[in-house]
C-alpha cells in the first residue's frame, strides 16, 4: 500500500506517467468497438422491459414454496398464454411476472397458479400494472435523461468550455450506450430501478471528468506565453496527476455495488437487486474509464485544433529541437500524433522533469565554472 501511494505522489507531481493522450487512438479504437458490440446487442435481442413499462402482472407466492423456478414458469404460461419471468426470492417465495395481461386475466392467472403449486389462492399477492402507466414511465424516464444531458453541457460550457461540455457530453453518451447493451445482452430486467441506476452513475462518471477538467483549466492558464508544454502535454500531466484518485473514488464505490450484485443477487437470490446494481456496477466501471481515456483526450484533440495552439505547437516544437541541438543530442524521432500539419516529439508526451543541458561555453576556461 506504501507503494502505491508513493506512486500516487509521484503521478500527482509529475515524475512519472502515462502517455493516455498519445496513445488516444487506441482507446478510441476500443471504446468504438465496445459500442458497436452493445449497439449489436440492442438491435439483435433487445431490452427485457419490466411490467412497469409495457404493464402486466406480478404474483408472490407463499414462503417456501415447494415448486422449482422452472416449475412455475411452466405453469404461469399455461395459465396466462405469455411468457413469464420468475425470480426466487430470499425467503423461498417466488416472484412471478407475466406481461400484457389485464385485471380479469389476472384473477384467473392466480386461481390456476395456486391450483398448480398446491396452496390457496388468498395466499398469492397479485400487483397489476395497466400499459398507459408504463408508457408515463418510460416518457417521463426519457424527459428526465434529456433534461439531465442539457443541464450538464449548459453547466459544464459556462464552468469550463464548450469543448469541455462536448467531451463530457460524448462520454456520458459512451456510458449510457455500454450500459444499456449489457443489459440487451444480459437479459437483466429493465425496471424502474435500473433508471435510478443510470442517472446515478451518470453523475458518478461527470465527477471524475470534472475532477480532470479542474485541473486541466488550472494547469493551461496563460499556456500559450510558455513553450515548454503543449495543450496536449498539459492534458496528459492534468490524467496522470488524477489518476490515483480517480481509481481510488471508483474501486470504493465498486465494492458496495458488487456486494449488492454478486452477493445479494446472486448467492442470497435477492433478484429485485439485480436491476438497480447491474447498472450501477457496469456504469461505474464505463464512467471511470470514459474520464480518462475518452473525455480529456477528445478535449485535447478538439483544442489542439485551435490557430493558438497550433502556433504553440510549433514554438514548442522547435523550442525542443533546439534543445537537443544544444546538448549535442540526437533529435528524437518523431511520430504521428495525428495533427498532420505538425510531428509530434515522441517522448514529447512522457510527464515527468526534464534535465535542461547545460551550456557548452559554461565555466569553459575556469575550473570552478563559476561565473564572475
Amino acid at each position: 500500500m506504501s507503494k502505491l501511494g508513493s506512486l500516487g505522489a509521484r503521478l500527482h507531481r509529475g515524475e512519472v506517467g502515462y502517455d493516455f493522450v498519445g496513445n488516444r487512438k487506441i482507446w478510441y479504437g476500443i471504446s468504438i468497438l465496445i459500442t458497436i458490440t452493445a449497439i449489436v446487442g440492442l438491435a439483435v435481442r433487445g431490452l427485457n422491459m419490466g411490467i412497469e413499462f409495457q404493464g402486466g402482472a406480478v404474483f408472490t407466492t407463499p414462503k417456501h414454496t415447494a415448486a422449482s423456478v422452472a416449475q412455475a414458469e411452466r405453469y404461469a404460461k399455461e395459465a396466462s398464454g405469455h411468457d413469464a419471468v420468475v425470480q426466487k426470492l430470499g425467503n423461498g417465495s417466488l416472484r412471478i411476472q407475466v406481461a400484457g395481461i389485464d385485471t380479469g386475466k389476472a384473477d384467473s392467472v392466480s386461481a390456476q397458479l395456486a391450483k398448480d403449486m398446491n396452496f390457496a389462492e388468498k395466499d398469492v399477492t397479485a400487483d397489476l400494472v395497466g400499459p398507459s402507466w408504463g408508457e408515463q414511465i418510460a416518457a417521463k424516464a426519457w424527459q428526465g435523461l434529456a433534461i439531465f444531458m442539457i443541464l450538464v453541457v449548459i453547466y459544464l460550457a459556462i464552468a469550463f468550455e464548450w469543448r469541455m461540455a462536448v467531451a463530457a457530453l460524448v462520454a456520458l453518451i459512451h456510458d449510457i450506450t455500454i450500459t444499456t447493451g449489457i443489459y440487451a445482452l444480459v437479459g437483466f430486467e429493465v425496471t424502474p430501478g435500473t433508471v435510478i441506476g443510470l442517472l446515478t452513475i451518470l453523475g458518478y462518471s461527470l465527477y471524475d471528468t470534472v475532477v480532470v477538467f479542474d485541473s486541466l483549466k488550472e494547469q493551461t492558464k496563460d499556456i500559450t506565453k510558455q513553450t515548454r508544454w503543449t495543450y496536449s502535454d498539459v492534458a496528459n500531466r492534468s490524467i496522470n496527476s488524477t489518476l490515483m484518485r480517480s481509481i481510488n473514488t471508483t474501486v470504493v464505490a465498486l465494492l458496495p455495488v458488487a456486494g449488492l450484485l454478486f452477493i445479494g443477487g446472486g448467492f442470497l437470490g435477492a433478484g429485485v437487486l439485480n436491476d438497480i446494481s447491474l447498472s450501477l456496477f457496469v456504469g461505474l466501471a464505463a464512467g471511470a474509464y470514459s474520464s480518462i481515456f475518452i473525455a480529456t483526450p477528445l478535449v485535447a484533440d478538439l483544442k489542439e485544433r485551435e490557430p493558438q495552439m497550433k502556433a504553440l505547437r510549433k514554438r514548442v516544437l522547435a523550442k525542443r529541437a533546439q534543445t537537443a541541438a544544444e546538448g549535442g543530442q540526437p533529435q528524437q524521432e518523431t511520430v504521428d500524433d495525428g495533427y498532420a500539419d505538425e510531428p509530434e516529439d515522441a517522448a514529447a508526451a512522457v510527464v515527468g522533469p526534464r534535465n535542461q543541458p547545460a551550456s557548452r561555453n559554461r565555466g569553459r576556461g575556469r575550473p570552478s565554472g563559476k561565473r564572475r
